[in-house]
């Protein structure tokens, strides 16, 4: 797989470090699959998120690592119950075997139902969060990825309806993908106290990014070699998905991730802070091959 550009690795790194002190580290069988899902590389998006947009604000770093960790585990946990035989049947995560082909199915569902709440520890035992925030970002969390979020665009995704159109494979997206990534943001503008109008203008940029982010993974689906990509090359295709590129070509989903990326970046400029990172994680999303 590709390295992340230089200026994320120290996010990176930090994320990892955070996570890692945060698992469980006994030598069960649970355990390891949890800290095996967790630990294993990706790209570290959603905590880049809340790193970035707390920085435009006054937040302490333990604060910051709390959030980060919490979303980042709500994503792994749904990865390992995503790539279940009886959802997307996948073999291949992050250029490894899912969590179930190393673990067997029933340890990998327990390591995510163990993962989901993790999150939420994360946040509760912050001695850096005001106890009001808590409430608030332990509500945020809940919302992005339940029913009316995530697990809303997830239900969508393994539905029979194989006609859907391009307003109705945006709605899947906005939920499954965009509905977590936007929520980052918005953890991120909060804890570091700032103003509603600027955690908006966070929002409206997370929406963006995170169709453009779905778009480009169906373009990588198709046009990136597994070695690169971490996945099975043309996933989609097999499950018989409908993706951006088989419902308006790939020129035109291409030109659909661009334009969506350049509208991101207009309305963070608008920030009244320093948006020059969250404008280079918008082309690193547009442009990326993994």
């Amino acid at each position: 797989m590709t390295n992340s550009p230089n200026w994320i690795a120290p996010y990176e790194k930090r994320i990892n470090s955070a996570l890692g002190s945060l698992l469980p580290d006994d030598d069960n069988i649970l355990s390891k699959a949890i800290r095996y899902s967790v630990l294993n590389g990706g790209k570290r998006l959603r905590p880049l998120l809340v790193y970035l947009s707390s920085e435009l604000g006054s937040s302490l770093p333990e604060a910051q690592d709390s959030v980060s960790c919490a979303v980042e585990l709500i994503h792994c946990y749904s990865l390992i119950h995503d790539d279940l035989p009886s959802m997307d049947d996948d073999s291949l995560r992050r250029g490894m075997p899912t969590c179930h082909k190393k673990f067997g199915e029933a340890v990998a569902i327990l390591a995510g139902d163990a993962i989901q709440p993790l999150a939420y520890y994360s946040l509760t035992k912050s001695k850096e969060i005001e106890d009001k925030h808590k409430v608030s970002l332990v509500s945020m969390l809940a919302e992005a990825c339940g029913q009316n979020g995530m697990v809303e665009g997830q239900i969508l995704d393994i539905s029979e309806n194989k006609s859907l159109s391009i307003e109705d494979l945006d709605y899947m997206h906005s939920k499954k993908t965009g509905s977590l990534i936007k929520t980052c943001l918005e953890m991120g503008g909060l804890i570091s106290h700032l103003p509603d109008e600027e955690i908006n203008l966070l929002s409206e940029y997370g929406e963006k990014v995170g169709l453009a982010f779905q778009i480009r993974d169906d373009i990588i689906d198709l046009q990136s070699p597994t070695e690169i990509s971490g996945k099975t090359q043309g996933a989609d295709i097999l499950q018989h998905k409908i993706t951006y590129p088989n419902l308006i070509g790939i020129e035109r989903s291409k030109k659909m991730t661009i334009e969506l990326c350049e509208e991101a970046q207009e309305t963070v400029r608008k920030l009244s802070g320093d948006s020059t990172k969250l404008i280079k994680l918008s082309d690193f999303v547009c442009n990326r091959n993994y």
